[in-house]
């Protein structure tokens, strides 16, 4: 389905999705996302037939947008040096607004209420696992960085990166210092290791 900003469908897709990640998808009622749209019910089952095709329609908008911002900011070009890509995506990623970080939420939600399925959360961590892995693969490949399994690099700079910022942002976990020294230390000890 097409979404024309602006026209009734986003409104209700904004409504429902704002619903969803702030009561959960057992207060995402039609008759509450119609009151919070400014429409009626008859409105939402003309445009969507069902409450379960809305949500999902709902989550798969937002997901779309969330997925497109994350591979521009995982994007790289060949010739950018290690230090200045992770760093600048950990920092940017940091910049990400908490209306940014609902779409994580509700997929964490999402996670839990059914299993087995494929999930919002596996289509976001493929993203950038998929972008990591070809950003390292081409800095083995030019000697950048020593040879490495760009795939195992992927995952841990992915958990520092990413499930950090989660952490931050969806549980509201303050840690005991500022995420900028995070930052730094994780760009150092992914230049640098651990070792004296």
């Amino acid at each position: 389905m097409e979404i024309k900003e602006n026209s009734t469908e986003a409104k209700i897709i904004e409504s429902t999705f704002k619903i969803l990640q702030e009561e959960g998808v057992e207060k995402a009622t039609t008759k509450r996302i119609a009151e919070e749209a400014g429409f009626n019910e008859v409105t939402i089952f003309r445009k969507f037939k069902t409450k379960q095709n809305l949500i999902n329609i709902s989550k798969e908008y937002h997901l779309d947008l969330f997925k497109k911002k994350l591979d521009e900011l995982f994007d790289f070009r060949e010739d950018e040096e290690f230090d200045d890509y992770i760093t600048t995506r950990f920092y940017r990623l940091l910049e990400f607004s908490d209306s940014d970080f609902s779409v994580i939420k509700v997929a964490m939600e999402e996670v839990r209420d059914i299993p087995g399925k494929k999930h919002l959360i596996s289509d976001i961590t493929d993203v950038i696992f998929n972008r990591l892995n070809e950003f390292y693969a081409l800095q083995v490949e030019k000697g950048r960085i020593r040879e490495l399994d760009p795939k195992v690099l992927s995952l841990m700079s992915f958990c520092l990166m990413f499930q950090s910022s989660i952490l931050c942002r969806v549980y509201s976990k303050d840690a005991d210092f500022e995420m900028d020294y995070f930052a730094d230390m994780v760009v150092d000890i992914l230049s640098n290791g651990v070792k004296p």
